[in-house]
């Protein structure tokens, strides 16, 4: 079962049980439900802008230890190219497998990198995520909706609510007050927290062979 479909299927849920409700008391009651973004109110607080400034400098971090890595391959490499031809076939094969080491090194810490880095944003959005469902559940018990639902489930996602033609429904302004954020400030821009380390150094071509064993 897709997400579209999950969705729609629960969407259907709680539209029979309140009609259910509704023939068994006899009075046509309808749910208030609201509904907000959370990615977007996550992106207007304070603590997500000194998220990605811990990440921005993590990163550095990473992406300078791997171009570390880069460079004395790419030395060790330029090396071999230009003594090769004189080496033995011995001491070439020995060459040639420490750059193959190098290089399987730097591969490695690419994807602990990436892996470091995103366990970092998760551990950080942690108490953000906390502090906004906080900041929903206050919102939407001293404004008696039923449900607060969320607009978009996040990017690569189906969005929970396709369609809402009701604009006081939306909840994102008071949920920003509860958490002290003017909501007519402007948003501020989003930064990557991808590691963006240059390519993978490729291995030297062996030189030719004129030395004797």
């Amino acid at each position: 079962m897709n997400r579209l479909t999950k969705l729609s299927l629960f969407a259907g849920l709680i539209l029979l049980h309140f009609q259910a409700l509704s023939q068994a008391t006899g009075t046509v009651n309808f749910p208030k439900v609201g509904y907000t973004n959370v990615d977007l109110v996550m992106a207007r607080m304070p603590e997500s802008k000194a998220m990605q400034n811990q990440l921005e400098i993590t990163k550095t971090q990473l992406e300078k230890a791997i171009d570390e890595s880069i460079k004395e391959f790419q030395g060790k490499a330029d090396n071999y190219q230009k003594t090769a031809s004189q080496m033995t076939d011995i001491i070439r094969a020995d060459k040639e497998k420490e750059l193959e080491n190098l290089q399987t090194r730097i591969q490695e810490m690419r994807s602990k990198a990436q892996y470091s880095l995103q366990n970092k944003q998760q551990q950080l959005m942690a108490p953000i995520q906390t502090k906004v469902n906080a900041a929903i559940q206050e919102v939407g018990r001293e404004n008696a909706y039923v449900y607060i639902l969320n607009m978009d489930g996040g990017e690569g996602t189906v969005p929970f609510i396709l369609f809402a033609s009701a604009e006081e429904n939306n909840v994102t302004n008071l949920i920003l007050k509860k958490l002290g954020i003017d909501p007519d400030q402007p948003e501020p821009s989003e930064k990557s927290s991808d590691i963006s380390a240059p390519a993978n150094p490729s291995k030297p071509q062996p030189a030719t062979k004129n030395s004797k064993q």
